[in-house]
């Protein structure tokens, strides 16, 4: 897996390791344009009286779902030389890919809050277990989500293309811009099945003591990254023959 690490960060990252220290700023980059356009536009936040900490809140969750499932999807497709080697498995791609876009987002929320506190917003949430678990979990998510379509993609490549319009539907959907709780009941129902939206509920519920949890299902989230995870793994072991 390690050498799978390292070619990718050498291929992905401007032909150099430290590349990939940049490629953490995208997403951050994406964070304060957001913010900045709503800035200028004079809008209140949604709840709370930080414009900054409620999109940050809810951002961070949603852009590292986004982007370590996207990167992983394409993963077999940008390595597939390296299966002609016997020690080099399917899994060693998929993971050494995982591994590197988890670090990734991780950096993004470090740097998050650094920023938050550089510009003295509340950069510590006030249940900080709480948030860990909520990014933990939104991660393993985005690791079982990318698993499979990563499969799915490396035997039909026109996946790849479809999964990436579909998180932009996932992106409107899952409470960055918005407080899922404050919108009419028919709605909620339908908005609940998304994962995404209850590790932005949960990240938000660490940051603020009064923030309306009756959308939150912890257990659903857990539930839905612990059973994209089992199925990737299943589907892995019976699609080797279509996927070397």
């Amino acid at each position: 897996m390690k050498a799978v690490m390292l070619r990718d960060m050498r291929t992905r990252f401007f032909d150099h390791g430290l590349g990939f220290l940049i490629v953490i700023f995208f997403p951050l980059g994406h964070m304060m344009i957001l913010l900045l356009i709503y800035s200028v536009l004079g809008r209140s936040a949604p709840y709370g009286d930080s414009l900054m900490l409620f999109f940050g809140t809810g951002l961070v969750p949603t852009l590292a779902f986004m982007y370590v499932s996207r990167m992983m999807v394409v993963s077999i497709q940008a390595n597939r030389p390296m299966l002609s080697f016997p020690a080099i498995r399917v899994t060693d791609i998929i993971f050494g890919r995982a591994v590197l876009e988890v670090f990734g987002s991780c950096l993004m929320a470090v740097l998050v809050v650094l920023i938050f506190a550089l510009m003295g917003q509340p950069a510590l949430p006030i249940d900080v277990p709480n948030a860990v678990a909520a990014l933990a979990a939104t991660l393993v998510l985005a690791i079982g989500v990318g698993f499979l379509m990563s499969l799915a993609a490396a035997i039909v490549p026109a996946v790849a293309m479809a999964y990436m319009l579909a998180t932009i539907l996932v992106y409107i959907l899952s409470g960055t811009l918005f407080v899922a709780s404050s919108l009419p009941a028919p709605v909620i129902e339908v908005l609940a099945w998304n994962p995404v939206l209850h590790g932005v509920e949960w990240l938000r519920s660490a940051y603020y003591l009064d923030y309306p949890t009756q959308v939150l299902d912890k257990g659903y989230l857990i539930a839905c990254g612990a059973i994209t995870l089992l199925l990737g793994l299943l589907v892995e072991r019976y699609s080797r023959t279509l996927v070397y």
